[in-house]
């Protein structure tokens, strides 16, 4: 039982990791669009869309104080 404990709180933890790893990939990215002026643009609207999913995510996270370190 604590061996599946273990384990799945391991694949929290990546998950979390993911998650924080795609969100600041999509910042970045949204950040050099828009400073060429590509806001317009399809890509950057997905990738607000994406973002706002990822934020939507992290809340949880935040709910239930699994976030370690705040930004």
């Amino acid at each position: 039982m604590i061996y599946m404990d273990e384990k799945r709180l391991k694949a929290f933890e990546d998950m979390l990791k993911a998650i924080l790893s795609q969100y600041d990939s999509t910042v970045e990215k949204m950040a050099k669009l828009k400073a060429e002026g590509k806001e317009k643009t399809v890509t950057y609207r997905q990738l607000f869309a994406n973002k706002l999913q990822l934020q939507a995510i992290l809340s949880y996270y935040r709910t239930y104080g699994l976030l370690e370190n705040e930004k």
